[in-house]
């Protein structure tokens, strides 16, 4: 079984490749905790910081933001190219132009953006963040450049209903996961019953269709929305809380980077830079955006969309199948270690969930190997998840096969290799072909779980859509139609190699 061999082979180099940069950062955190007490006591003269240094090597600053939080930071179309606007993002390219490098703009889910900052996955994070005592024991921050007032965004037919936060004692009031606005929710509203979702245009979404009673948010936001929705109205909420404002957040330790951007929010807060310009521009692109884009004129982002989609789908069905082969062999093998390994990892992928699946590859393997792009993350991880489960109706269909078969192959003088590729395979691929199907037609539909970590798939196209038009259902419609025509395609290949299957024998 050379092919097999062969296969055990590369995932072994792959599991070393894997367990020993895992070893090497369990050593290096063991070896940092025990020093920590002296690094301490003279971090005050420590300059072996190189973040800056580091940046300024490679001429790109990463800055992580989650888009769609007018008019801090959202999504406009230009030559049916996204382009990330907003007044934070003009502080981040006036950053990038004094550091004397380029931006490159990554967005993700607004809880994803501490993670990837701990992890490296970007330099620094821009996206209407508060400075926190919380958020202070995982990050460093800037001096600020903005503070804003709390409002709710309601639908302008509750507007009699609510006038201040007391109002929604007992209603479901929305707010995005990881924002400052859910704690302050659950601290001031009696028996609230908070909601977070990932996205403020869900959220928008959820209030539009009465699934929300609120959303707290930014003044600033809530009046970008209300502008845009005719049909929704924002109001000063009231709540009175103390907060530094809002600031760039860094990875802990990098002073050098820190001092530099301090210089830039300086400059900004000198010049007003934010009030005078930056705002302005702001509104000017929404009202723009909100009068010329209509869906129709975001087919090219839709038509992206599917293109990753498919791509990630075509590779992970490849190599999820090779891997479902591998372990089939190894849990039936009569070999005790091949055999525990293969069932470790069958039960251990098949218990996690798949989303959690994909942060670990990305934020917690790519810590270790920093240059991941989000794209390949998720296509291990979803090859990986798929790997388990079709391991497991590979296993099943060689085992429904009469033993019979096998004696007699060999009683024919077939090699166990023959007996397997000629008798076995063929018969077992009968019998487990529409089982195979549904998890690839799962698998197509479980992509748009990698638009989590920034993967510009089709969920994750159909997001900047919604934020850049703010509209919520349609962009939604249209992706479900999508993704029908693409699983109603593919179960019709399925079938018709079924068919072929069937008359073949």
């Amino acid at each position: 079984m050379k092919h097999i061999k062969q296969l055990i082979m590369m995932l072994i180099i792959l599991a070393s490749l894997v367990v020993a940069p895992l070893n090497a950062f369990a050593a290096a955190n063991s070896s940092s905790s025990s020093s920590a007490s002296s690094s301490t006591s003279s971090s005050s003269t420590t300059t072996s910081d190189d973040s800056l240094q580091k940046i300024k090597q490679k001429g790109t600053l990463v800055v992580g933001t989650s888009a769609g939080y007018p008019p801090y930071e959202f999504t406009t179309k230009k030559n049916g190219k996204t382009q990330y606007v907003g007044f934070e993002m003009s502080l981040a390219r006036q950053l990038a132009k004094d550091l004397g490098v380029k931006v490159q703009i990554k967005n993700m889910d607004f809880d994803s953006l501490l993670v990837a900052l701990e992890s490296h996955k970007v330099d620094v994070a821009i996206a209407g963040i508060n400075i926190t005592p919380e958020r202070k024991k995982s990050v460093d921050f800037s001096k600020t450049y903005y503070k804003g007032t709390k409002y709710f965004l309601i639908n302008k037919s509750d507007k009699s209903k609510y006038k201040t936060y007391q109002d929604f004692k007992g209603k479901t009031v929305g707010t995005e996961n990881g924002a400052m606005e859910y704690s302050l929710i659950k601290k001031y509203i009696p028996n609230v019953k908070e909601k977070g979702l990932s996205k403020w245009s869900s959220l928008v979404i959820a209030l539009q269709s009465h699934k929300l009673d609120g959303v707290l948010m930014d003044s600033a936001t809530a009046q970008a929305f209300a502008q845009a929705n005719p049909d929704l109205y924002a109001f000063n909420s009231h709540i009175k809380f103390k907060t530094a404002g809002v600031a760039i957040a860094f990875p802990k330790g990098a002073t050098s980077l820190e001092a530099a951007a301090n210089k830039t929010v300086d400059k900004v807060n000198r010049e007003k830079l934010i009030q005078k310009k930056w705002l302005p521009q702001a509104a000017k692109l929404m009202k723009s955006s909100n009068k010329q884009n209509t869906i129709a004129s975001y087919w090219s982002f839709f038509a992206k969309g599917v293109g990753y989609t498919l791509l990630i789908t075509i590779i992970s069905v490849i190599f999820g199948f090779l891997l479902g082969i591998l372990f089939a062999l190894m849990r039936l093998s009569g070999s005790k270690i091949l055999h525990s390994i293969a069932i470790c990892y069958i039960e251990f992928i098949r218990g996690t969930p798949m989303l959690v699946q994909i942060m670990f590859v990305y934020f917690g393997i790519g810590a270790i190997i920093q240059s991941m792009p989000a794209l390949v993350a998720g296509i291990i991880a979803v090859s990986i998840n798929s790997g388990a489960y079709v391991a497991e109706i590979i296993r099943s269909g060689i085992q429904s096969l009469p033993i019979g078969q096998t004696e007699a192959a060999r009683s024919l003088g077939m090699t166990k290799k023959q007996t397997f590729h000629y008798v076995i395979m063929p018969q077992a691929l009968k019998n487990i072909w529409p089982a195979l199907g549904n998890e690839f037609i799962t698998l197509l539909k479980d992509s748009s779980l990698v638009s989590t970590i920034g993967v510009a798939e089709l969920m994750y196209e159909t997001q900047l859509v919604q934020s850049d038009t703010y509209k919520g259902v349609l962009p939604l419609f249209i992706t479900m139609l999508i993704y029908f025509v693409l699983t109603f395609t593919l179960t019709r290949i399925l079938n018709h190699f079924e068919k072929k299957m069937k008359h073949a024998h």
